[in-house]
């Protein structure tokens, strides 16, 4: 199992991992699960790639984003300032667009164990140049995933959207070559990013799901009973990971500011009207109008 995170606690992709890597083990004869976090095993995309042809790792837990590139569909699940709170998206992820999103997914080789939660939403972190005000995010060069979806939302901050593999940030931020990036308060804390950059300005403009994903074709190989263990493990997992990442993003804000950053709020609102617009362009463009309608509904 492989994940692109540090082998910490304060990670919520590690703590997936972990968690389900605990039951099948104490639930399974036949089975047992071996995690290779860091990015040990290749970046995210690099892994998934293995995934589809049975190769390198049988399963993985990422963002969503990252699944983009295989599925346009999924894509939805990234807009900018889409989700009013952690149940409405337990609502829509465990309903009906997330059973079609899965549905989708096993066409590129991918089998959906669970959907979990981010620790909190991604907020905008800098080096040197403080944000305290939303205009003052223009043309600072912040890094995201390598997906369009992210890449339109950071530009629609007003920032210049720099992608960028996930284990590249530390170096380019001690380097100069990054402004910053955006992230989550635990996955800051859980990399130590507080040693390479100051300020966060809290944006709160994605919060992107996490998947727990099983290569389809490994999984055809399984045998019934080590699909049920599987599937329980992911439950279990689930359930845990989401009640924590309250708790989680709360705790690591903290953290990060004993650590030394400092923490603003920041007027959203008008980045907010804007995405309405953002979302609308980006869900047709995928041919997810349909899903960001409902999606929208259940907010």
């Amino acid at each position: 199992m492989s994940h692109c995170h540090q082998a910490d606690y304060s990670s919520e992709l590690h703590t997936a991992s972990w968690l389900f890597a605990q039951y099948v083990n104490e639930h399974s004869n036949t089975l047992e699960i071996r995690l290779y976090p860091s990015s040990v095993l290749g970046q995210e995309r690099e892994v998934y790639e293995g995934m589809q042809i049975g190769g390198g790792a049988n399963c993985a837990v990422s963002g969503t984003a990252i699944l983009s590139n295989f599925n346009k569909k999924i894509g939805v699940l990234d807009l900018p300032f889409l989700w009013r709170d952690y149940e409405h998206a337990h609502r829509v992820l465990d309903g009906e667009v997330g059973r079609v999103i899965a549905d989708e997914l096993k066409d590129q080789g991918f089998h959906v164990l669970a959907w979990m939660d981010s620790w909190g939403y991604r907020n905008v972190v800098t080096s040197k140049r403080e944000v305290t005000k939303p205009e003052q995010l223009a043309g600072l060069k912040i890094r995201t995933i390598e997906t369009p979806i992210y890449i339109a939302a950071v530009n629609a901050m007003g920032a210049n959207a720099t992608p960028m593999a996930f284990g590249e940030i530390y170096t380019s931020l001690q380097t100069g070559v990054l402004d910053g990036f955006e992230h989550s308060a635990a996955i800051m804390y859980a990399n130590r990013y507080y040693e390479v950059s100051k300020y966060i300005a809290l944006t709160r403009h994605l919060f992107g799901p996490v998947a727990l994903i099983y290569s389809q074709s490994d999984w055809e190989m399984l045998f019934e009973d080590e699909r049920t263990v599987i599937n329980e493990a992911a439950v279990f997992a689930r359930d845990i990971e989401r009640a924590l990442a309250p708790v989680k993003e709360k705790e690591s804000l903290r953290l990060l500011q004993e650590e030394g950053m400092v923490v603003h709020e920041i007027d959203t609102t008008a980045f907010r009207e804007k995405a309405v617009a953002i979302q609308d362009k980006l869900a047709a463009e995928r041919g997810a109008e349909e899903l960001l309608s409902m999606i929208r509904d259940m907010g």
